[in-house]
């Protein structure tokens, strides 16, 4: 495979992977308080997104595909005595979801930063081969 391509490739797959990354961050932060419907129930379970390296042949390099949307299982649920709500157990406790705003922020902006940086990648290339195509026509 022609190396500039190689690199537009990486990087597009860079960017759609961030792109879903900051999907699901933003999906987070939007149910960081969606209790549940019925009382005693379940709220919104924090979402996240594993990565895996795939191999070009050839190259010595690898595209990053999403392996796994899961959720968060490890992090516990928080209680908060709220006997008012709709989703308050007997005790008048509702469960809310186990997502952390400022980790999910973080890691929105973080993601935000590695597109960027596969964007730019991607904007080299593209030079690169504009200057290929200069100097073939000067040649």
């Amino acid at each position: 495979m022609d190396p500039l391509k190689s690199i537009s490739s990486i990087a597009g797959s860079g960017m759609e992977a961030q792109s879903l990354r900051m999907r699901i961050a933003s999906e987070n932060i939007a149910n960081a308080r969606s209790t549940a419907t019925t009382p005693g129930g379940s709220p919104y379970m924090r979402k996240t997104v594993h990565f895996a390296a795939q191999p070009m042949r050839g190259l010595g390099a690898s595209q990053v595909s999403v392996s796994q949307l899961g959720t968060d299982q490890n992090t516990p649920f928080a209680v908060e005595h709220d006997p008012g709500n709709p989703a308050a157990d007997a005790n008048g406790n509702v469960k809310m979801p186990n997502v952390n705003p400022l980790v999910e922020m973080a890691d929105l902006r973080e993601a935000g930063r590695s597109y960027s940086a596969n964007l730019q990648m991607m904007k080299q290339a593209r030079s690169m081969i504009s200057q290929t195509i200069d100097l073939l026509r000067a040649g």
